[in-house]
């Protein structure tokens, strides 16, 4: 089995687990040469009820399940349930809040391709999982809206973030010092930069692609 990182935007998440975003962008050329083709997952998703949710492609700890999928140009939205009662969901729901969890990348196996020039066009592929991961390959794997963070306020101290990038989120001591350094004023509350939540999120961007 490939695994392949593309675009995920989470557009909602809730307390009880419910998400929802775009697993795989469509014309979109990754780090590695390889860009979906429109309509190549759709023999993938033609009746199917769930695919498996994973942390970091790990079989070992499944999530949850995406129950709903829906193909439009921009390519496959899907929906779904993290299984909070599960530690492993438990800690794929924290780190998704957190923003830890950047990118989503697709476990999958070649039907059809094509090479034009350097790029591999994929044209069908056979899909066996859809993972969390902190950063996906291609440069739409971003998280740009978390709501029970942004919306309801629920950020974290300096101290604590730091030590979740750490222990829940895999990062290294010095890159989650990194993250948090940047993360620093709008974790603080301070004046000039409390009003503007969207500033948070572009400096966590900025810190996980430097």
């Amino acid at each position: 089995m490939s695994e392949l990182g593309w675009g995920f935007e989470i557009k909602t998440i809730d307390e009880a687990g419910y998400i929802a975003g775009i697993a795989a962008g469509y014309g979109n050329v990754d780090h590695g040469g390889d860009v979906i083709m429109p309509g190549a997952l759709t023999k993938a998703i033609a009746g199917r009820a769930t695919v498996p949710m994973l942390l970091f492609h790990d079989h070992k700890r499944p999530v949850g399940a995406w129950s709903k999928f829906v193909e439009s140009d921009a390519g496959l939205h899907v929906e779904g349930k993290i299984a909070i009662k599960s530690e492993a969901g438990r800690d794929a729901h924290a780190l998704a809040e957190a923003r830890a969890l950047g990118g989503l990348s697709i476990g999958y196996k070649t039907i059809r391709h094509r090479f034009e020039g350097k790029t591999r066009q994929l044209h069908e592929l056979a899909l066996h999982e859809v993972s969390l991961v902190p950063v996906g390959m291609n440069d739409r794997a971003v998280i740009t809206h978390i709501k029970s963070l942004v919306e309801d306020g629920g950020m974290p101290s300096v101290r604590e973030f730091e030590e979740f990038l750490r222990d829940a989120g895999g990062f290294s001591k010095s890159m989650a010092a990194a993250i948090a350094a940047k993360a620093t004023p709008h974790l603080r509350g301070e004046p000039e930069v409390k009003a503007n939540p969207d500033d948070f999120w572009s400096a966590i961007d900025a810190a996980l692609k430097s």
